[in-house]
């Protein structure tokens, strides 16, 4: 008997030294990466060590609610467990389709030593190629409802590094040129935010699974330290919410390569997976619109001689999209509501049921059937969303009705309801409730001036693409993108997820796009979208050679990699077709002239693949000659090398098809 009492006493004595213990680690599955977690009187931090390099120092972590109350003082550790997951799950669509979810998860229960007594839950799940933590506060009797009034968390870096910016609380939401600072030069700022550290290491700072809360930007505190700076409320809170809840997931990719951070499906791998019972109505898709011709000012979006959205100009894209094999067109201002100062901020009235002058929707679609091409819906909502989500369930039904699965919804305007912004809770809030109203109506959505992708594509796979960046568009109305812009989005806003930049302009000469036309091509590789527009107009595109390679090119892949890099600098990748045994290139430069061998030992041993190379011509430039481009065929197999020959501004699109 006593012995029993003496056991169940060290037993007890070890499981209190246990669980007063101040420090805890957890390593990736190679070893390469280790978090260390600790506690004292006043703080919890983490640091991370990447091949024994530190590489982001002490750093704070946690939660201010309402009245400066701190939840994260004089908190220990109640308990740990440490859990290890590795699965392989497949994306319905997707740049790769089987993804493997594979990381070291330590699990830390802490409570608070003195006072209320409150308990929060601080998750870290560490991959080979980087980090995510989240805080969970779990339902307990003195704190229910929670209002968030600053969140602690830092990343504190080693050196003075260099990143990739663009600024946030700037009225234009993400659409801004990237900036290239060191972090103690920086802004507050969007993530992603890539940085290259001065060891030669690259890291990009995100967030995953952002739900019922606000979206995380970065300020610059000083000492090498970036914190979390959440979007606010228009009445200066943050978050709103209640036990039990979580926050999404704080990601640091950590890579030696920045190729490698595209990669990266660490975003992905924390969300939860499809919760939608039936995909089949979802599809990747190509398409043509009744768009360029308006930025360019060919045609008006609202009512005018030169209206674009009548029914004889849609009948005209129609017969062009069938002709070549486009099976999607997208129509933009078909509705009433629109007028010269649509973008302004004046919370404009827009019908989503009512046809403008000219148009006939049921002709149209009627049209569009026979021609075997489907429309793509579009609601421009102009941030009045009162005005939107009174008529959603209509809107949304007429296009049910129609056999319309496919959908473009633009919020254009600085504020939501000229009053929030688009990446604060109330925004992420409003794009999850329509996401769920569209997938209710077997809608694809494709959002404009949207809230950053968070990974939200895994679970809700009908959320295909966005825009949230300097698109195509502004290489029509304002001084354009630089060469290098291209060069940097592969290495930041695509890591967050799928774009509609809306490549495949032909007609360069008369416009500010400032690539080559091969350029052009090669984007539909590099910059990633299962909803891939052909932007020019029809007779830019008629007869055109090149365009065959806009024909042809998938939108869908088997499997992606990335062959070289530099951000900002060029970059080539190559992506597989999920439905043919095809592969296709990308390469593009800034508007310094490059010439590369490119190894194709990603092709199969032992076939033989018919290359199709759209090249740039001899004598191309992005701003003297932007048009002139080559077409070569090759035989080529696994063993072989391609030449490229790439103009300032320019780049080249091969085809790989196998014997």
């Amino acid at each position: 008997m006593k012995r029993n009492i003496l056991l169940t006493l060290l037993l007890t004595i070890v499981l209190i030294s246990c669980n007063r213990q101040s420090q805890l680690s957890v390593e990736s599955p190679d070893g390469n990466i280790k978090l260390v977690f600790s506690s004292s009187e006043n703080s919890v931090q983490y640091k991370i060590f990447y091949i024994d390099t530190e590489i982001i120092k002490n750093s704070a972590l946690g939660l201010v609610i309402k009245e400066n109350d701190t939840l994260t003082n004089n908190l220990v550790i109640t308990s740990s467990h440490k859990n290890t997951y590795d699965e392989t799950w497949e994306q319905p669509w997707g740049e790769k389709r089987f993804i493997r979810n594979n990381y070291n998860e330590i699990f830390v229960s802490l409570k608070e030593s003195s006072g209320k007594q409150r308990q929060i839950n601080i998750i870290f799940r560490v991959f080979n190629d980087g980090v995510g933590y989240r805080y969970e506060i779990p339902e307990q009797p003195n704190l229910d409802s929670i209002i968030i009034t600053d969140e602690l968390t830092e990343f504190k870096f080693a050196d003075n590094h260099e990143g990739w910016w663009i600024p946030a609380y700037r009225d234009n939401r993400y659409e801004y040129l990237y900036k290239k600072s060191a972090l103690s030069e920086i802004d507050t700022v969007h993530t992603p935010f890539t940085i290259e550290t001065n060891d030669g290491f690259y890291l990009s700072i995100h967030e995953a699974n952002l739900t019922n809360y606000a979206s995380m930007t970065l300020a610059s505190v000083g000492d090498n330290t970036l914190k979390c700076d959440l979007v606010p409320w228009a009445d200066s809170t943050k978050v709103k919410t209640s036990a039990p809840m979580v926050t999404p997931w704080r990601t640091i990719q950590i890579t030696d390569k920045p190729g490698d951070l595209i990669t990266s499906y660490l975003i992905l791998n924390l969300n939860e997976p499809n919760r939608l019972d039936d995909i089949s109505w979802i599809n990747p898709v190509k398409y043509m619109g009744i768009w360029w011709g308006m930025h360019i000012g060919r045609y008006t979006f609202w009512e005018s001689d030169n209206q674009g959205a009548t029914t004889a100009n849609a009948k005209y894209y129609i017969d062009f999209a069938s002709e070549q094999g486009i099976k999607y067109l997208l129509i933009e201002g078909w509705n009433t509501g629109w007028t010269p100062s649509w973008y302004e901020n004046l919370l404009h009235v827009f019908s989503f049921t009512q046809c403008a002058n000219n148009f006939s929707f049921n002709e149209v679609v009627d049209y569009a059937k026979s021609k075997k091409v489907n429309i793509i819906g579009y609601h421009e909502t102009g941030s009045n969303l009162e005005n939107y989500l009174a008529q959603i369930d209509s809107a949304m039904q007429m296009y049910e009705d129609a056999d319309i699965h496919n959908i473009k919804i633009g919020q254009v305007g600085s504020r939501l309801q000229l009053k929030e912004w688009h990446h604060g809770q109330f925004g992420v809030e409003y794009y999850r409730y329509v996401l769920e109203k569209a997938a209710e109506h077997k809608l694809t959505v494709n959002f404009h001036e949207p809230i950053k992708p968070t990974g939200l594509r895994r679970t809700m796979p009908n959320l295909m693409t966005g825009e949230g960046a300097r698109g195509q568009e502004y290489n029509a109305w304002s001084e354009g993108n630089p060469p290098l812009h291209t060069c940097i989005l592969p290495f930041t806003r695509l890591l967050a997820g799928p774009m509609d930049f809306t490549p495949g302009v032909f007609k360069i000469t008369t416009t500010r796009v400032h690539t080559t036309l091969a350029k052009q091509l090669a984007l539909y590789v590099i910059i990633f979208s299962p909803v891939q527009m052909l932007a020019d107009l029809p007779e830019n595109y008629d007869s055109h050679p090149a365009f065959r390679f806009l024909i042809d090119v998938p939108v869908d892949w088997e499997d992606t990699k990335v062959l070289e890099g530099e951000i900002g600098e060029y970059i080539t990748i190559v992506r597989k077709d999920r439905h043919s045994n095809d592969w296709y290139l990308g390469s593009i430069t800034n508007k310094t002239a490059r010439e590369t061998k490119v190894d194709l030992s990603f092709l199969e041993d032992g076939e033989v693949y018919i290359a199709t190379i759209y090249a740039d011509g001899e004598d191309a430039e992005y701003d003297k000659n932007p048009e002139s481009y080559r077409i070569d065929t090759m035989k080529v197999t696994s063993t072989s090398s391609v030449d490229l020959k790439l103009a300032p501004g320019g780049g080249c699109a091969i085809q790989f098809i196998k014997l």
